[in-house]
């Protein structure tokens, strides 16, 4: 590990003290033992505002609560920990990843500043570990062979974004054995002064001490050097603080190196001495003597060579090497050392400042509650560091509080805003080299009531605003009836500055009352009383907006309407200015503090009409008009007259009825009957708005009566009186979609639709009619745009005697180029429909549409399949007549017994069910009507994997590459060679190894090969079907010869590795569904190669389309397509090679999934 900093070497613990000196002690200015008890007393840690390499303990503690409340990223922290010199410690930090996209950082520091990562090395090693399962990161610190000096105060930071956590922790180094020689302290830090004319001594003059010292008696001494060996690194400072130590890091650095044992110097006959001390601005002088004044003398400040200038100074006087340092500042404290030859000493400078002095005392103050008090002192230095108490704690400015520090030079204030009664204490401040005290009075100022309260009257809803003001800006409580106001969203105390208010929105009733505001701190207060009064008010939301009430006739009427005002006020109800009284008639009126009733006791058709009512109190009147309707249940209809029948429904209309009760009429409600029958049964449920309905759903044949009710917002009228008896009952909509199916010379075959509705009757059959063209006169009819013709029906001829059932029929024996109109009917008990009428007339004569071959897009390039797959290709043609059809295969007829072929009116199959390569050609089409001809051509190739090269050679072999040649094979699979695969195999294990994959040359370069292996080659072909199924190899072999070495190849027996078959997975019971392709999967090995055959139900598979059998690398497959129930069964596989025989058997099942 890395020597620490200067600044840090204080940290190390010194060595024992030497006896007490008290006379040193006083000289010193300490005062061991009573500064503790009055820190202890003041509830106060003393600062470290003059530590050397760490922050003062406040700060940092905030800097850790500040980033404690960022982000906790610590899962572990680092714990403080003790090691003897010598041995090794580990720190370890874990901080949780699971919310962190990337590695946090993680940093760890000795002192305040000092970053160990650039120490890592010999005795300090950083590591940094992730645990995947747990998300967390593992740091540590590793401090190896551990020195005195390594102790002191370490922190660990880790930062991820805008996340921060730090924690500190202590490390103490303990002599492992030995003990601690007595050393004086003060007179190890005296100077020798020898001819250094400004060199001063290290005294104690500047301590810290107190500018009053209350109790003259004096303390027992302490021993500093016993706090200091028994106290924790981190406390140096606060035990220097209190005890004057001024240069507490030269003392830990003197005292330690006087315990190394000084060895004789060859090339210094007087070495520098440990440590100088020189107040800033002074002149220092460092001397040594050369044992041979001929050695160079070079001199150092911090590992850096110091050049001659006016700050630096060299003189030589004899064996003398002197340097002055003139002007010393604090950037000149540090380590300096010479070297003469081989050899160096060191030193340290320490530059001490003066101590800090109180050159103006604080002044006793007095102020009022409110004002801004100012506290101010000087001191002898700029910007100097001073502390302010109050009450012996001392007080730290922050964002959040009360107090502020201003320093301007020499001059520091302490500014209290808006003084209160608590900010009465004594203030102090201290500095490195005296105290100042002073008392702060705060009193309460002469209360004067500028604006009093005063009584207020509102109206109910309006704001109440209750406002004073006085002389002072205090706070203070409101109270209503002797107890206190809380605030709520309608009611808020405002107070600003001087003046106070209390202000009700929306005031309330309950809000009258006696108010008093009373100032804090004094005994006055400010009465006022409110009255809240509402004008009188009628309250009429529940009514429609023209304020109508309906009231059913014969029903009791009581009317509610609710009243408001303050006082309650008086109501008076009126009809047509004749005033309604309160009592027992059957209109009467009823009074309630709240709300006004009227009353009427049997509503009649005459109470209808315009009702008044009047409120009046001291606050005001208010009137309201409301409006009274008496209705009734409607009159019935006159009985629903039938316009028009169906064969199922039928069409009803009615007049409303004459008196609609004084209420809209809403709807009606229709009843139906059979004549025969007394029930009547509702047909809508839901109100007709209109005057007429089509009641649906009867039977053909049967007398129905139907009846009519009125409906309004009263009820439901007495029933119409029934209609006229009906009988529903409808022949069937005409035919549809009349067509030509074909024509010939003397015959025209028509074929239609049903019709779209077909009577209860039923339809009994078609009557199809004719007539020839020029005895007709056609006209626009029918709503489909079709021409209909108007003609006698003398001059349509039946084509049918008798009805026909079928909607396809020929009429026959027609003179040939006639033109005849068609017409067809559909008959049923209730007659015939209305005809449907071929839009056009039909010429008799057989038309002749010339061939056309429509060739499928795909089968406009060659078609190609593989050998065993099943060619099925449809050709469509068009062509009147039919047309004849002939195939031919490269100009020769097809043999029907290899090639199905099968020919319809529209289309024509080829079908080969297993192809082979044989089937492979041209195939011309030929399509013929009459003298038309139509012709085309379909080229159908049938692929097979391709044969081996026909030869493969070894051309030449040198170092550990092999060079091969092969020829393409003889047959090529009907598909052109689209690469070579090339594999090897070593000689002892003969196991094959791709080594190229497709290749499209015939010759190759094989290289990386094993010195020393002997090599055999084969080559497979490739097309688009695949590799052949054999290779061809080298019927040599290439050995890749070591150079320089001839090597005997061993002779070994070749290894019988034939084997008969074994399954290593055996076949399982497989569920399968329905129309979802299932597979049977094992694996067998055997050499030779077995043989497998797979068989169900004991019988062998053999080409059949609706299996695939596979088998690679030892692994057998047997795919069912689409499988069905039937598909069920037991399977077996079966291996076969000469040396046994082995099967296994599974059962399938097939299930139908339910739709």
């Amino acid at each position: 590990m890395p020597e620490p900093t200067k600044k840090e070497e204080n940290e190390v613990p010194a060595p024992a003290p030497p006896p007490e000196e008290p006379s040193k002690e006083k000289e010193a200015g300490t005062t061991p033992a009573k500064e503790p008890s009055k820190e202890k007393e003041a509830g106060t840690t003393p600062a470290k505002e003059w530590s050397l390499g760490e922050s003062p303990v406040g700060e940092e503690q905030d800097k850790q609560n500040a980033n404690s409340q960022l982000s906790i990223l610590f899962v572990e922290k680092p714990q403080g920990g003790t090691v003897k010199v010598g041995e090794n410690i580990t720190f370890i930090a874990k901080v949780k990843a699971e919310d962190l996209l990337r590695k946090p950082t993680v940093k760890w520091f000795k002192g305040k500043w000092m970053d160990l990562a650039s120490k890592a090395g010999k005795h300090l090693q950083l590591k940094e570990t992730f645990e995947r399962h747990s998300r967390v990161y593992t740091f540590e610190m590793q401090i190896i062979k551990a020195k005195e000096n390594y102790a002191g105060n370490y922190r660990c930071e880790v930062t991820y974004k805008d996340k921060f956590d730090s924690c500190s922790f202590d490390l103490e180094v303990h002599e492992s054995t030995g003990t601690t020689p007595n050393i004086d302290i003060r007179s190890a830090f005296k100077r020798s002064g020898e001819g250094q004319d400004d060199a001063g001594e290290l005294d104690f003059s500047g301590l810290l001490k107190r500018r009053e010292v209350k109790q003259q008696e004096e303390e027992p001494e302490v021993d500093v050097w016993e706090l200091l060996k028994n106290a924790k690194p981190s406390e140096y400072e606060k035990i220097a603080f209190q005890y004057g130590i001024t240069d507490l890091r030269g003392m830990l650095k003197r005292l330690k190196r006087m315990r190394r044992v000084e060895k004789k110097s060859a090339a210094f006959a007087k070495i520098l001495d440990p440590a100088y001390q020189v107040d800033k601005g002074g002149r220092v002088r460092f001397m040594v003597e050369l044992a041979d004044p001929k050695l160079e003398v070079k001199w150092y400040k911090n590992g850096q060579e110091i050049r001659p200038s006016t700050k630096y100074i060299f003189e030589h006087k004899g064996c003398q090497r002197i340097l002055f340092i003139n002007n010393c500042q604090m950037t000149d404290d540090s380590e300096y050392y010479v070297t003469a030859g081989d050899e160096k000493c060191s030193t340290e400078l320490f530059v001490r400042e003066p101590p800090i002095m109180v050159t103006k005392q604080l002044e006793d103050t007095t102020a009022y509650c409110g004002e801004r008090v100012e506290l101010e002192c000087e001191v002898s230095e700029d910007d100097a560091n001073v502390k302010w108490f109050k009450n012996g704690e001392e007080i730290i400015p922050g964002p959040k509080s009360r107090y502020r520090i201003r320093v301007e030079g020499k001059k520091h204030f302490l500014i209290i805003e808006g003084a209160t009664k608590a900010d009465s204490a004594e203030y102090s401040v201290m500095t490195t080299g005296g105290q100042s005290s002073a008392k702060l009075t705060v009193d309460l100022k002469p209360l004067k009531i500028l604006t009093p309260l005063t009584d207020q009257t509102v109206n109910l809803g309006k704001e109440i605003c209750l406002k004073c003001e006085i002389s002072e800006n205090i706070t203070g409580k409101w109270t209503k009836n002797g107890l206190p106001v809380q605030e709520s969203d309608r009611l808020k105390v405002v107070h600003k500055g001087r003046i106070h208010k209390l202000v009700i929105a929306n005031a309330l009733i309950e809000d009258e009352g006696d108010y008093v505001f009373a100032p804090d701190a004094y005994n006055v207060t400010l009465p006022a009383k409110v009255r809240v009064i509402d004008p009188p008010k009628i309250i009429l939301d529940g009514l429609d907006a023209d304020n109508t009430v309906t009231v059913i006739a014969g029903n009791k009427l009581r009317l509610e309407i609710p009243i408001s005002g303050e006082p309650p006020p008086k109501a008076i109800w009126s009809r047509a200015d004749k005033a309604i009284m309160e009592g027992s008639g059957r209109i009467r009126a009823e009074s309630y503090p709240d709300s006004s009733t009227l009353v009427i006791d049997v509503a009649e058709r005459d109470d209808s009409g315009v009702y008044h009512i009047n409120l009046k109190n001291e606050a005001g009147e208010a009137h309201a008009s409301i409006k009274i309707k008496v209705v009734d249940l409607p009159d019935p209809p006159v009985a629903p007259t039938v316009t028009e029948v169906g064969d199922d429904w039928c069409i009803m209309k009615w007049e409303p009825p004459a008196y609609d009760g004084g209420s809209p009429i809403l709807g009606y409600f229709i009843e139906r009957k059979k004549k025969q029958s007394s029930r009547w049964m509702r047909l809508n449920f839901d109100l007709c708005k209109e005057t007429t309905f089509e009641p649906k759903k009867m039977i053909e044949g049967v007398a129905y009566e139907v009846r009519i009710f009125a409906v309004n917002a009263i009820g439901i009228s007495k029933p119409s009186m029934p209609s006229r008896p009906f009988v529903p009952l409808a022949v069937t909509s005409p035919p549809t979609l009349l067509a030509v199916d074909s024509v010939t010379d003397t015959t025209v075959t028509m074929k239609w639709r049903p019709p779209d509705q077909i009577g209860a009757a039923g339809l009994d059959g078609y009557v199809l009619e004719y007539c020839f063209e020029g005895c007709t006169s056609a006209k626009q009819s029918d709503e489909n745009g079709e021409a209909a013709y108007d003609l006698p029906a003398d001059n349509w001829l039946p084509a049918n005697k008798d009805l026909i059932d079928k909607t396809k029929f020929t009429i026959t024996d027609l003179p040939t180029d006639s033109k005849i109109f068609v017409r067809v009917k559909a008959i049923n008990a209730a007659g015939a429909s209305e005809p449907k009428y071929y839009s056009q007339p039909i010429l008799v004569k057989e038309i002749i549409e010339p061939p056309k071959i429509r060739i499928p897009r795909h089968l406009k390039q060659t078609y190609i399949r593989r050998v065993g797959e099943a060619v099925n290709l449809v050709i469509p043609f068009q062509g009147k007549p039919r047309p004849e059809l002939t195939w031919k295969k490269d100009g020769v007829e097809i043999d029907k017994n290899q090639i199905n072929i099968r020919n319809s009116e529209t289309d024509t199959i080829i079908f080969i069910r297993k192809a082979e390569r044989s089937h492979s050609g041209k195939y011309d089409l030929q399509v013929k009507v009459d003298k038309f001809v139509e012709t085309a051509s379909i080229d159908i190739q049938i692929v097979d994997r391709p044969g081996p090269p026909q030869s493969v050679k070894i051309e030449d072999v040198w170092g550990e590459n092999v060079a091969l040649t092969w020829t393409p094979p003889k047959d090529d699979g009907n598909a052109a060679i689209t690469g070579y695969t090339i594999q090897k195999a070593d000689k002892k294990s003969m196991e094959w190894f791709t080594v190229i994959e497709h290749y499209h040359r015939t010759n190759a370069t094989i290289t990386e090969l094993v010195i020393g292996n002997e090599y055999y080659f084969r080559v497979f072909s490739e097309n688009m079907c695949g590799l052949s199924e054999d290779a061809t190899m080298t019927k040599e072999s290439a050995v890749i010869a070591k150079d320089g070495k001839i090597y005997k190849n061993p002779v070994y027996e070749d290894f019988d590795f034939s084997e008969a078959p074994m399954f290593t997975q055996p076949l399982v019971n497989t569920y399968a569904i329905a129309g979802y392709n299932a597979t049977l999967n094992c694996s067998v090995r055997g050499n030779p190669k077995p043989k497998i055959t797979w068989m169900k139900n004991k019988v062998a598979i053999v080409d059949d389309p609706r299996y695939r059998m596979f088998s690679n690398q030892g692994v057998c497959t047997l795919e069912i397509r689409k499988p069905s129930p039937y598909d069920g069964g037991t399977y077996c596989c079966k291996a076969v090679n000469d040396l046994g025989t082995v099967e296994i058997e599974c059962k399938l099942e097939v299930k139908v999934v339910a739709q």
